[in-house]
């Protein structure tokens, strides 16, 4: 059943995202369940030879403060998901530039966090990338939260849309807000 395959997969992505490996080892853990869960964005999960990335990057890793911002906005997802409503859950100064971290007006809410940067189209997937999407299960690794209003980054993180791998699927994108002049230099590479 699809949609017990899909509870199965994000409690997967939750462990993964919450346990406490090395980014070497998270990187594994991830290409192995992109090889081999049935709810995989891979789609030709047998010629599946591994997700690329940027090495490490210590200076990709940074802690900001999240300063209070309002406002919304809709993201025309092209799709079954529609129109998905966010509301601006704060502003991050990092130094590739201003990023807007975001709440999903829906039930059970979550965090998002897209980046569309300099390396976008060239080395990454040209739509952008995602630091944290909590309704993924994504928690703890782009996105910690440090106490108070501090939240430490780590753009070694960063990762693509589901889109990325797969036409099927059809994805929320960084909106302007969320778009630097910066390359950042972290996390995963274009798929092809």
């Amino acid at each position: 059943m699809d949609a017990l395959e899909l509870l199965d997969y994000r409690a997967a992505v939750a462990r993964m995202y919450l346990a406490g490996t090395s980014l070497t080892e998270f990187r594994a853990e991830r290409d192995k369940l992109f090889a081999t869960h049935p709810q995989s964005a891979i789609a030709s999960p047998s010629s599946f030879t591994g997700l690329r990335y940027y090495p490490p990057n210590e200076d990709a890793i940074v802690e900001a403060e999240v300063r209070p911002a309002d406002g919304e906005i809709d993201i025309d997802t092209g799709g079954p998901d529609g129109v998905v409503h966010y509301e601006r859950a704060g502003i991050i100064d990092t130094p590739y530039g201003e990023l807007s971290l975001w709440t999903i007006k829906a039930y059970g809410g979550g965090l998002f966090l897209p980046v569309r940067d300099a390396t976008c189209g060239r080395t990454t997937y040209g739509g952008g990338r995602y630091l944290t999407d909590t309704v993924k299960g994504t928690f703890g690794r782009g996105l910690q939260m440090l106490g108070g209003s501090r939240v430490r980054l780590d753009f070694n993180y960063l990762y693509n849309p589901s889109c990325a791998y797969n036409d099927a699927y059809l994805c929320p994108l960084a909106p302007p807000s969320n778009t630097v002049a910066a390359p950042i230099e972290a996390g995963e590479l274009t798929y092809h």
